[in-house]
């Protein structure tokens, strides 16, 4: 299995409101975000260039995340029915890109240079 990845950046806020009240994350506040695209695939998918998946082909997820997620309100962004959570996010964005993405099989959402949410199925 071949595996590649592409990190991407966009800043947002957030509040947990399902956090109890004293909890620092149930106030609004806000994030350096990083995604991380990963994609797979069999020797026998590659790519006749021999790749798993053209890194242009990814200049429309930038672009559906600078207009979507970037400087704004991830509560807004994600719908009234979604905790903005970096899990919740990392599925929310798998969910949106798995069709126009067959090889997408992580996404990885960090909030702190320390911290770390990984989506995948199964």
């Amino acid at each position: 299995m071949f595996t590649i990845t592409k990190e991407f950046h966009f800043s947002a806020s957030h509040v947990l409101d399902r956090l109890p009240s004293w909890h620092p994350c149930a106030r609004m506040h806000g994030h350096n975000y990083v995604v991380v695209l990963e994609l797979s695939a069999r020797a026998d998918q590659l790519s006749a260039t021999g790749f798993v998946r053209d890194y242009r082909d990814l200049d429309d997820f930038k672009k559906w995340l600078d207009d979507t997620l970037d400087h704004r309100h991830l509560n807004d962004a994600l719908g009234p029915d979604l905790p903005p959570s970096a899990e919740l996010l990392a599925k929310w964005i798998f969910d949106m890109w798995r069709d126009r993405i067959p090889e997408l099989t992580t996404v990885s959402v960090s909030e702190t240079p320390k911290t770390w949410a990984h989506y995948r199925p199964g």
